[in-house]
């Protein structure tokens, strides 16, 4: 007599980049199949899952994605009218509603004060006497955003002096903009929170963040300051996740003042921040994202170990041989060409604690530029 396996569910992904790479190399042990659309050959996640090239919003792609089990995505700004059409074919966790809920700056902003997270100050900016008239009020300095798209410092202007503005408007005054309040914050950080069909959660360590030119590089978990700001962080991520009646894991993006967090922005989807979590978690991001869209019961994000620490690698990848003599490194290569400001890949350390993290560490220096040496240096001091 013969038996065979049930067919695998298949999770159908909007975008191919490197974050439904790794969404597929987490469901593949869980026996999970993937069907990725993205409209560029070759995307990152073709090297490890079937890909299908069409534009997001075409015919072939609806139908591709329509034949899944479910629908996922690994970016926010998806068209709208393409998720609309998938809900009605099939289910798409998070939903339409829950992505749209980050791609409108100001939306977004508005929802995070009626949920009562506290915020800098932040203007509308249709006009340029609107732009003057929010100057009046917020003061300089002043980010300038775009209020849709933009990501990685991208599609923003720092407002300094009076002088600035010419500029600032030049670049960016052809499309709805923000202004939002300089913060003077101490650090940056973020808290990951994994949400079920059921309404369950469960929360990741707050990370402390450090960016360059609007960029992540550094990411290390637990952030030191954990202890005092992680109630705040989980009630306003929790908060978050529950208007949205959201299923997967959501980042919310945070300033820390002292004792006080602000919302920054929030991505409803696999976050940079929580790449730690593949070596560093019991269960990685990438794994109870593909648990909470299936159905399935959460798993456990506690650390496996005392402390990590994440190294983004942008623009080109550095000598893998270095960093693999370090004992204990985990090394992501995304397989995509190198390009300025492009993420390329990544690498995990792990160790018991701060000073066991800090002698590993010891053996990057030559590797690791001034700037990223002395932010690491702050952050574990």
């Amino acid at each position: 007599m013969t038996s065979s396996a049930p067919p695998a569910a298949t999770v159908g992904i909007l975008g191919g980049g490197q974050l439904a790479r790794m969404l597929a190399e987490a469901g593949h042990p869980l026996g999970l199949a993937f069907r990725v659309v993205d409209p560029k050959p070759g995307a990152s996640a073709s090297r490890v899952t079937e890909q299908v090239v069409a534009d997001y919003d075409s015919t072939d792609a609806l139908a591709a994605l329509a034949d899944c089990d479910v629908v996922t995505c690994d970016f926010e700004n998806v068209p709208a009218d393409a998720l609309a059409a998938l809900e009605a074919r099939v289910p798409v966790r998070p939903s339409a509603r829950a992505l749209a809920a980050a791609q409108d700056r100001w939306v977004e902003k508005n929802r995070f004060q009626a949920l009562d997270m506290a915020t800098a100050e932040f203007a509308r900016v249709d006009s340029r006497p609107e732009l003057l008239e929010a100057i009046d009020r917020i003061g300089l300095p002043a980010v300038l955003k775009t209020r849709r798209m933009g990501y990685d410092g991208k599609g923003q202007f720092v407002l300094k002096t009076a002088e600035d503005l010419e500029p600032a408007w030049q670049a960016l005054g052809d499309r709805p903009l923000i202004l939002e309040q300089w913060v003077p914050f101490d650090h940056e950080c973020s808290i990951t929170v994994v949400r079920g069909t059921d309404g369950a959660k469960r929360f990741y360590p707050l990370t402390r963040t450090w960016h360059a030119d609007g960029i992540l590089r550094l990411a290390v978990a637990p952030c030191p300051a954990a202890d005092r700001l992680r109630a705040e962080a989980e009630r306003m991520a929790g908060a978050l996740a529950d208007d949205l009646d959201y299923v997967g894991c959501l980042t919310l993006e945070l300033f820390a003042d002292g004792d006080r967090l602000l919302a920054n922005e929030f991505a409803p989807r696999a976050h940079n921040s929580a790449h730690w979590t593949i070596e560093g978690a019991r269960c990685s991001q990438f794994e109870n994202h593909l648990r909470a869209v299936c159905g399935w019961p959460l798993g456990d994000p506690g650390l496996r170990e005392g402390i990590s620490v994440m190294f983004n690698f942008i623009g080109d990848l550095p000598d893998r041989s270095v960093w693999l003599a370090v004992d204990g490194l985990a090394w992501h290569d995304y397989g995509k060409t190198a390009r300025s400001g492009r993420k390329v890949g990544h690498a995990t350390l792990s160790a018991p604690d701060v000073g066991s993290l800090k002698a590993l560490r010891a053996g990057l220096d030559g590797e690791l530029s001034a700037t990223v040496r002395e932010a690491l240096d702050s952050i574990l001091s």
